[in-house]
C-alpha cells in the first residue's frame, strides 16, 4: 500500500476509535453542550425582553434572531474542550505511546482526533440550533447559497478551533488541565458580540471585542442568516480560521513529534 492510502486507513481507523469512545462516555459531550443551550434559554427567557431593548430590537423574538448565531459559534467552542481533555487523556494514560511502538501513521493519530471533534461539533450546533428553532429563531430570507456559506463556516471555524484543542491537550499532564487550558474557547464567546452588539461595550473594549475570532464570524453568520450587513467580518472570519488552523495543526505536530521524555 502507498504511504497515502496507509494515511488514510489508519485515519480512518482512529476516527472510529474516538466516535465509539464519544458514543459510549457522551456525558462529557453532553455536559459541554449543556453550558450554550442552558445560555440560550436563560439570556431569551429570563433577560430576553430587557436584551431586546438595549438593542432596539423592541421584542423577545428580534432577540433570539440576534442570539442564536453567537451560541452556535459558542458551542463549537465548548465541545473542543472536549477535544483537549480527550487527547491529554490518550497521552497521560499511555495508549499514544503504544501507538509509536506500532505500524500506525504517526499524523492518523491527530487526525482521527479531530475528523471526530469536527463531527461532533456539528452535531452539536445542529442539536443547539433544533432548540432555537423550537423557541422561535427563523432565518430571514436566506437563500440556499447562503445556508451552505453558512455550513462552511461553522465547519472551518471548528476544525480551526479543533486543532487549537488538540495542541492544548498535548501540553496538557492530564485531563483536568487540559480542561482548564482549554477554557479561552468559551471565555472568548462571552466578550464578543455573543450577547450583546459591539458598540455598546465601554470604547477601551470595543477593539478587543471586535477583532478576536469569535466576533467577525458571528457577524458572517448573522449576515448569511438574517440579512444583516456583513461588511469586512467575512475575510476576517475567514483569516483567523485559516490562521488558526495552521497554527494549531504546526504546533501539535511540532509537539506530538517531540520525542517522549
Amino acid at each position: 500500500m502507498s504511504s497515502l492510502s496507509l494515511a488514510v486507513r489508519d485515519s480512518s481507523t482512529m476516527l472510529r476509535r474516538n466516535l465509539l469512545h464519544a458514543r459510549r462516555y457522551p456525558s462529557l459531550t453532553l455536559n459541554l453542550l449543556l453550558t450554550p443551550v442552558m445560555l440560550l434559554l436563560l439570556f431569551v427567557y429570563i433577560f430576553g425582553d430587557t436584551m431586546s431593548a438595549g438593542i432596539g430590537g423592541g421584542n423577545r423574538s428580534a432577540y433570539i434572531a440576534y442570539l442564536v448565531p453567537g451560541i452556535l459559534l459558542m458551542t463549537i467552542g465548548s465541545t473542543t474542550i472536549g477535544t483537549a481533555v480527550s487527547v491529554a487523556t490518550d497521552m497521560s494514560e499511555g495508549i499514544i505511546a503504544r501507538f509509536r511502538t506500532m505500524a500506525v501513521h504517526r499524523g492518523s493519530v491527530l487526525i482521527g482526533h479531530v475528523a471526530g471533534s469536527v463531527l461532533q461539533a456539528v452535531a452539536g450546533v445542529v442539536l443547539v440550533g433544533a432548540v432555537g428553532v423550537a423557541i422561535g429563531f427563523r432565518s430571514v430570507g436566506a437563500t440556499p447559497l447562503e445556508w451552505l456559506a453558512a455550513f462552511g463556516l461553522l465547519v472551518l471555524f471548528a476544525l480551526a478551533l479543533t486543532w487549537i484543542a488538540v495542541g492544548m491537550g498535548l501540553i496538557s499532564p492530564n485531563a483536568e488541565a487540559a480542561s482548564n487550558t482549554a477554557m479561552p474557547l468559551i471565555f472568548l464567546p462571552l466578550i464578543s458580540s455573543t450577547f450583546v452588539p459591539v458598540h455598546s461595550m465601554p470604547g477601551w473594549f470595543q477593539p478587543v471585542a471586535q477583532y478576536q475570532p469569535f466576533t467577525p464570524a458571528i457577524e458572517t453568520l448573522r449576515g448569511l442568516l438574517l440579512g444583516t450587513e456583513i461588511g469586512n467580518n467575512w475575510w476576517i472570519a475567514l483569516l483567523w480560521c485559516l490562521g488558526l488552523t495552521v497554527l494549531g495543526y504546526r504546533w501539535s505536530q511540532a509537539v506530538f513529534n517531540r520525542d517522549p521524555q
